[in-house]
C-alpha cells in the first residue's frame, strides 16, 4: 500500500498535469478561433472557384490544357496534411493510417505512389516505414500558413504533372465540419474533373445539371484563360486543405486537452479519497498503539 508522502506526491503531480491541460485547452480555444475564423473567409472564394473550374473542365475539350487530361494513373501522388505537434487525439494517427491504407490497398490502381509530406508527424511516421516512396517533404507550411507557401507548393505539383512525371495528385487532410467533428478526406487534385458523387455538394450539383448544354466565350481567349485559372484553382485548394487542416488540429487538441483534464479531475478525486483513508487508517492505528501502551502500563 501506497504511504501518505507517495500519495501526496501522486496528487500534486496530478495537479499540476491539470492546470497544464487547462492551460492548452484554453490556448487551443484561442487559436480555433482564429484559425476557423482564416477557414471561414477562405470557404466561398475556395468554394466558388472550385464549381467554376469544374463546370469549366466539364464543358470544354480535355485537350485543351494539360491539367485537364486524364490518363491512365499509373505514377500518382499523396499529398498528406498532419501537424506539427502531438497532443491532439487521434488527430494524425487517422490521417496517418488513412494515407496507409490507400498506399496498402491500391485503392487508385497505381502502379506508383509518391508521397508528400506537410507536418512533421507525417514526416515521422512513414520514416519509419522506409517501404514507402517520400518524394517531397514541406515542414515550413504549417508555422506560417500563407498563400504564397501553398502557391509554391501547387507550382511543383502542376509542373510535374505537366511534365508526364505524375499521372494523378491527391490530397489526403482532415476535413474541418464542427469543433467536436473532423473528417479524413483523400480528395482528387489533378486532373481537374467534376465528381459529383464525390463533391456532397447539392448547390454545385444543382449548378453542374443547369450548366449543362451552355457554351463559354473566352476573353481573351481560351487558351489564356485556362493558363491564369486552372493553377490558380490548384493552388486555392492546397491552402484551403491546410487551413482546414489547420483548425481541426486546433479543434482535436481543445477537445483532447478537455478530456485530459475532466480525466485528472477524476483522478485527483480519487487520490484524494486514498489519501484520506490512508490518513485515517494511520490515525487508527497510532491510537491504537497508545491505548495498548496505556493498557500494558496498567497491568
Amino acid at each position: 500500500m501506497a504511504t501518505l508522502k507517495q500519495i501526496r506526491r501522486r496528487l500534486a503531480s496530478v495537479k499540476s498535469t491539470q492546470k497544464i491541460t487547462r492551460a492548452m485547452k484554453l490556448v487551443a480555444a484561442a487559436k480555433l478561433r482564429r484559425a476557423q475564423e482564416n477557414m471561414m473567409r477562405a470557404r466561398p472564394y475556395a468554394r466558388r472557384i472550385r464549381d467554376v473550374i469544374r463546370d469549366v473542365a466539364e464543358h470544354v475539350d480535355r485537350e485543351a490544357h494539360p491539367m485537364l487530361q486524364v490518363r491512365p494513373e499509373k505514377k500518382a501522388l499523396l499529398v498528406v496534411i498532419t501537424s506539427d505537434r502531438g497532443l491532439c487525439g487521434a488527430f494524425n494517427s487517422n490521417i496517418n493510417r488513412r494515407a496507409e491504407r490507400y498506399l496498402k490497398g491500391g485503392e487508385g490502381g497505381h502502379e506508383e505512389v509518391g508521397l508528400a509530406l506537410l507536418g512533421r508527424k507525417g514526416r515521422d511516421y512513414f520514416r519509419r516505414r522506409p517501404q514507402y516512396t517520400v518524394r517531397k517533404e514541406y515542414m515550413e507550411v504549417l508555422s506560417d500558413p500563407t498563400s504564397e507557401r501553398a502557391a509554391a507548393i501547387g507550382r511543383e505539383v502542376v509542373a510535374e504533372f505537366i511534365d508526364g512525371g505524375l499521372d494523378a495528385v491527391y490530397l489526403v487532410y482532415n476535413e474541418f465540419k464542427s469543433a467536436i467533428s473532423q473528417r479524413v478526406t483523400v480528395e482528387r487534385l489533378l486532373p481537374i474533373v467534376r465528381d459529383r458523387d464525390g463533391d456532397g455538394d447539392t448547390d454545385a450539383a444543382d449548378a453542374a445539371q443547369a450548366a449543362d448544354g451552355i457554351e463559354f466565350a473566352y476573353e481573351p481567349g481560351r487558351g489564356q484563360v485556362l493558363e491564369a485559372m486552372l493553377p490558380l484553382y490548384v493552388n486555392v485548394r492546397v491552402y484551403f486543405a491546410v487551413l482546414e487542416s489547420l483548425a481541426a488540429e486546433m479543434a482535436a487538441r481543445m477537445t483532447a486537452m478537455e478530456s485530459a483534464t475532466k480525466n485528472a479531475g477524476e483522478m485527483i478525486s480519487r487520490l484524494t479519497l486514498q489519501y484520506n483513508k490512508a490518513r485515517q487508517a494511520t490515525i487508527t492505528k497510532e491510537m491504537l498503539e497508545i491505548v495498548t501502551g496505556a493498557e500494558a502500563l496498567k497491568g
